[in-house]
């Protein structure tokens, strides 16, 4: 078929330089590419989908997600992060991927600017300019942070700020003051926050603050993906201002319908059950953290140890690249994420210690032949 059969704005984008690490590893390698939690989804969870199915509850909800799930999102926000919202602003969606789909398609207009951290995770800028929109990064400082200042100073005119924290690939967590100093510039100078905060309950001593906290025109985006790991369930959900989920409602009615049913009380289950399976998972990936970033450390290494979420971004130059994953460890390199690190590789930590301890015995291996 002809190229121009196809639409332009899908033309320009690229598969996911993750995807293409992740589909393309061999049968020994050991996989510390993508992004998920290798722990099974809790019981009670699994059981609350099962007892969902066996009750007939397999038809559409409202678009907009099941009361009851939408009440418990609210209560989790505001016991949690300090936030107050309504049901009737939470959209429950397909993971918080489909809720970044949808803020992008209401609220960016064709040629709107964008701003997204550089690096920052791959889906941002692809959405962006799926909407119309024109994605620019924003440079990060030495340790990974965004560069609060220089953000300010693109700030001027731009529709969108896509805010991560803790991040992906970066792995840190930015500060309370970092935080409330960008949303309050955006708010003056008339820029929406779109918080992506699926990482949140993945922090190492430096406690995750939710942008809402500090101003009216944040769209708060989360899920329960990592945190209960349920990434195959495709849960998401997103909570703004009336105005903003008005028009949001009207993508996801048309290109979803509703979230999963089965999924929606799975999900009901994880946010108002037991929370210890959350803390647990936590404790495990602050020791994977502990014996990836020492391992690598002793090989030479130089980079910020993460704060947050379960990556590490490391220097690393292409030939080294190339020859750990010869080796057959799939990682990520730092052109998957943006233009400003090229010789950086992400390296999740959400794998077994006994595959990381395996996977750092042939890293060490490609750094002695670097």
């Amino acid at each position: 078929m002809a190229g121009d059969r196809f639409a332009e704005r899908v033309r320009g984008i690229e598969i996911s330089g993750i995807r293409k690490m992740f589909e393309g590893a061999g049968e020994d390698a050991i996989n510390l590419g993508i992004g998920q939690p290798d722990f099974p989804t809790p019981a009670r969870i699994r059981e609350a989908a099962k007892e969902a199915i066996d009750r007939g509850m397999t038809g559409y909800t409202m678009n907009a997600g099941i009361p009851e799930l939408r009440e418990a999102v609210c209560e989790k926000f505001g016991r949690e992060n300090a936030l107050s919202y309504s049901p009737d602003q939470v959209i429950v969606t397909a993971g918080a991927s489909e809720a970044l789909h949808i803020v992008m398609e209401a609220l960016v207009d064709r040629g709107d600017r964008v701003l997204i951290a550089d690096p920052g995770f791959v889906s941002y800028a692809a959405l962006a300019e799926l909407a119309g929109g024109r994605a620019e990064g924003l440079s990060l400082d030495a340790s990974l942070h965004l560069d609060v200042e220089a953000a300010k100073e693109r700030m001027d005119g731009a529709r969108l700020l896509v805010l991560n924290t803790p991040a992906n690939p970066t792995g840190m967590v930015e500060s309370e003051e970092s935080v409330k100093a960008l949303v309050e510039y955006a708010g003056d100078m008339g820029v929406t926050v779109v918080s992506d905060e699926v990482y949140e309950h993945f922090t190492y001593g430096k406690p995750h603050v939710s942008a809402a906290r500090f101003g009216e025109d944040v769209v708060t985006i989360n899920a329960t993906s990592k945190t209960y790991s349920m990434t195959g369930w495709r849960l998401g959900y997103m909570a703004a201002p009336d105005a903003v989920v008005e028009e949001c409602i009207k993508v996801h009615q048309y290109c979803q319908a509703c979230a999963t049913s089965i999924s929606q009380y799975a999900a009901l289950a994880a946010l108002t059950g037991d929370q210890s399976p959350v803390a647990a998972m936590r404790e495990e990936y602050r020791a994977r953290r502990d014996l990836l970033c020492s391992g690598l450390a002793e090989m030479g290494l130089k980079f910020p140890v993460p704060e947050g979420a379960f990556y590490a971004f490391v220097p690393m130059g292409h030939d080294l690249f190339a020859k750990i994953v010869e080796k057959g460890v799939i990682i990520v390199p730092g052109s998957a994420f943006g233009t400003r690190a090229p010789d950086y590789a992400r390296i999740s930590y959400a794998a077994s210690q006994d595959d990381l301890r395996r996977a750092l015995a042939r890293i060490a291996e490609a750094v002695l032949e670097d």
